[in-house]
């Protein structure tokens, strides 16, 4: 069974679909964005924690190794194209969610418990087991995406994905 590619994937060479950009929080749909958003930098140059980098076609992109997302909603106030949307409060800031992946060192027996450590909202807890060292288990209720966790892991076990969600705006449309 095939299935459809989008443009950018072709031209990126993703065939497959396996390259994860992910975009400003408050983002709308890829396909939206991509045809909203001017690439002016505004929401780049407004970033405090300096995790937005310009990408592909000068839109902005998350680079989580310079750092974690505060939800501070600067981009969102700076966009002028509407590329950032925040509805309020049961506004979702973004889809992604973190994942532990298998070259965590807990999956080695080695005691590492970085991600706990750096996660605020409590998402990752570590699950004991007897005679082995306890591993990271993600609450994805409680994951927010902010990519705390993804820097400091020592074994670059971390990995922030976009979920495959529909995103419903306030006015009842999908996009």
């Amino acid at each position: 069974m095939t299935s459809a590619i989008t443009r950018m994937q072709f031209l990126r060479g993703d065939i497959r679909g396996k390259k994860n950009i992910i975009r400003p929080p408050w983002s709308l749909p890829e396909d939206v964005f991509i045809e909203t958003c001017s690439g002016c930098k505004k929401c780049i140059g407004s970033c405090p924690e300096k995790i937005l980098i310009k990408g592909r076609g000068n839109l902005p992109e998350v680079d989580f190794s310079q750092g974690e997302c505060s939800f501070c909603g600067l981009c969102v106030e700076q966009c002028s194209d509407s590329a950032l949307i925040n509805y309020g409060g049961s506004s979702s800031p973004w889809r992604i969610k973190a994942q532990v992946k298998e070259n965590c060192l807990t999956h080695q027996g080695i005691i590492c418990v970085t991600c706990q450590e750096q996660c605020e909202p409590g998402a990752i807890k570590m699950k004991h087991q007897l005679g082995m060292v306890a591993i990271p288990q993600i609450n994805l209720t409680l994951c927010s995406g902010c990519g705390a966790c993804f820097q400091p892991c020592p074994a670059n076990a971390i990995t922030l994905k976009s979920s495959e969600l529909t995103v419903e705006l306030s006015m009842g449309k999908k996009l």
